[in-house]
């Protein structure tokens, strides 16, 4: 996906221990849409923004100094009770921030991610 405007993040591509795993949770939790390329990459479409991830034996978190990936929820509680229903992990509660509130969580298959809602 090629964004028209210049300087904006065109993609983004992500580690994970477990592909099958984290495509299969990022499906049931976004929707996203997978294309597999291989048994080591499998890009994501979430309709506004594409990426992928790709087979690594480490992944990402903030405490190892990784950016955090931040996705937007209109119904939090909703959005961490499907978390751990997946098989997510949560990693930081539910906490208020300016702006608004979010929790992190580490994926099946490993990175740490967040969703917040304002």
């Amino acid at each position: 996906m090629h964004n028209s405007l210049p300087h904006t993040i065109d993609y983004i591509e992500m580690p994970s221990k477990d592909l099958v795993r984290t495509r299969e949770f990022f499906t049931q939790l976004f929707g996203w849409s997978f294309q597999d390329y291989g048994p080591d990459y499998s890009s994501f479409d979430d309709g506004r923004m594409a990426g992928g991830f790709f087979a690594s034996k480490t992944t990402s978190s903030v405490e190892a100094g990784a950016s955090l990936i931040v996705f937007y929820s209109m119904e939090l509680e909703k959005a961490c009770a499907e978390v751990t229903r997946l098989g997510g992990k949560i990693t930081r509660a539910i906490f208020e921030f300016p702006g608004g509130r979010r929790f992190h969580f580490e994926a099946p298959g490993g990175g740490e991610f967040a969703i917040w809602s304002s």
